[in-house]
């Protein structure tokens, strides 16, 4: 593709060079640059890539992108903007020829719910025979791909190159978990969506590495809906006011408490020796019943955010609810199995609020034991430990205290810590350090009505140890226990 095309809708100067040129692709990692490629230099938390722009210019780069002003000697052409973050998302638009105009794009953002609401509208969508993609936390899911990566939002050139794949691939829709951060870091800088999503707002991501303050978090959010065409909101969530300060394009809500465009008006929670899960009545735009094989009130929000969703894209109740008893997210409230005498649940929950909103569902569903798997993470504060030991440990009848990723520690040492906190709420507990070990424990060992909980590993199929990543799957250990019941 010709440079100046690639720079279209980009304010830009030319240090050097001419754009009279055609480029073979754009880079921001300088150890993949191939010849005639553009090479862009992002400044991360660790790196600056203005730093490689030697080792880019040695590989063959004939165009560099820079924020700075930097000597660049030779028949290279040099490009300055203002940020190169803004300047990768628009050029990788460019050069996917603007594939997100050429999609229906549903942006959901939140604190929580993100990916599960993103699941619960892509399978109500593919029940719908509408061709959906998907991209987030868990991976990027057209047709029958599913592909790693290592952000819920990726970098906006992977983000462009999904969207450019999807269409050539027949795709129609694409429904996308749009993190605060990859707002923070311009990630999405270029597209409008055709729906923002927002499923609710909490502080959980203020801190180091993260925000630096509630008002930047809200600011990066508010991104979303000032690039919308339609916006809808959790009217039950804490800062709508700030999160959708300047929205001009209409707001549709959802809720349980408030009142609402959509509202719930009845929740029963079932525990059947068949079904757990969640049945709900909505009122308003759309008045049907619903059942959720999705445990807990906060599935019911993500529910009734997917059934909005899908209202406001033309399709009929009816032809949802199907969808809704048989959509499952990997690792995200996931029931694994479900016997006549005890029920498996998998969940991601690692922070301190996820954890405790989780622990409070379960007990919602009365269970006659609350059994909980659990270990703690290596190289992470000691804090952190001792508090997972009071939450689970204080909403539990049985804790067995077993591996996550231990990293470079000794399990023992992070066992040890977790033991604080669950002495500090005479916890009862056992350990068993070998996680398989303690699922198949906690089942072979199951009373009647027994719910086993496996926590914080979720959708992940590897055990971090001492630097290398070795090969675990939950659903493994369950399926071979399936095979003896």
């Amino acid at each position: 593709m010709k440079l100046e095309k690639v720079l279209k809708n980009l304010s830009y100067v030319i240090l050097n060079g001419s754009l009279d040129q055609e480029i073979n692709d754009i880079k921001y990692d300088s150890r993949l640059v191939t010849k005639n490629d553009i090479y862009v230099c992002l400044k991360g938390y660790n790196a600056d890539g203005h730093e490689y722009i030697p080792e880019a210019v040695s590989k063959g780069a004939s165009v560099i992108v820079v924020s700075k002003m930097v000597n660049i000697h030779g028949n290279v052409t040099v490009i300055k903007v203002d940020d190169t973050r803004v300047a990768l998302a628009y050029m990788s638009l460019n050069y996917f020829d603007n594939p997100a105009s050429k999609l229906v794009t549903i942006g959901v953002t939140g604190t929580t719910g993100k990916t599960t609401t993103t699941h619960m509208i892509r399978e109500m969508l593919l029940k719908n025979n509408i061709k959906c993609g998907l991209i987030g936390s868990i991976g990027i899911k057209y047709n029958d791909k599913v592909l790693h990566t290592n952000n819920t939002t990726p970098e906006s050139y992977e983000v462009a190159k999904s969207f450019k794949e999807m269409v050539d691939a027949g795709i129609t829709h694409v429904v996308m978990e749009t993190s605060s951060q990859a707002f923070k870091l311009n990630r999405l800088a270029g597209i409008t969506f055709d729906i923002g999503v927002l499923t609710n707002l909490t502080t959980d991501h203020i801190g180091p590495g993260e925000h630096e303050s509630h008002e930047e978090y809200v600011a990066c959010k508010n991104k979303l809906f000032l690039n919308s065409k339609m916006v809808i909101s959790n009217n039950d969530s804490e800062y709508l006011d700030e999160v959708l300060k300047g929205v001009s394009v209409p707001i549709y809500t959802y809720a349980i408490k408030n009142s609402a465009d959509l509202k719930v008006s009845d929740v029963k929670l079932i525990n059947d020796s068949d079904f757990f899960g969640s049945e709900f009545t909505t009122t308003g735009l759309v008045n049907d019943t619903f059942r959720t094989t999705m445990p807990g009130e906060f599935n019911v929000y993500n529910a009734l955010c997917a059934i909005m969703v899908c209202h406001k894209l033309g399709i009929d109740s009816a032809k949802l609810k199907d969808a809704l008893t048989t959509v499952k997210v990997r690792g995200r409230m996931e029931t694994a199995l479900v016997t006549p005498k005890y029920k498996v649940l998998i969940d991601y929950a690692h922070t301190e609020d996820g954890m405790k909103e989780l622990v409070k569902t379960l007990r919602a569903y009365n269970p006659k034991r609350l059994v909980s798997i659990f270990g703690g993470g290596g190289n992470r504060p000691k804090e952190r430990r001792y508090n997972l030991g009071e939450i689970i440990g204080g909403a539990s009848d049985l804790c067995i205290i077993t591996m996550d990723n231990p990293r470079f520690e000794e399990i023992s040492s992070i066992n040890n810590d977790i033991k604080v906190g669950l002495d500090k709420v005479n916890a009862k507990y056992i350990e068993i350090p070998d996680r398989a070990d303690a699922i198949k424990y906690a089942c072979n060992n199951a009373l009647e009505g027994d719910l086993i909980l496996l926590v914080g590993k979720g959708h992940e199929e590897y055990q971090d140890i001492k630097g290398t990543k070795y090969y675990f799957n939950e659903l493994d250990v369950i399926n071979e226990i399936k095979k003896n019941l």
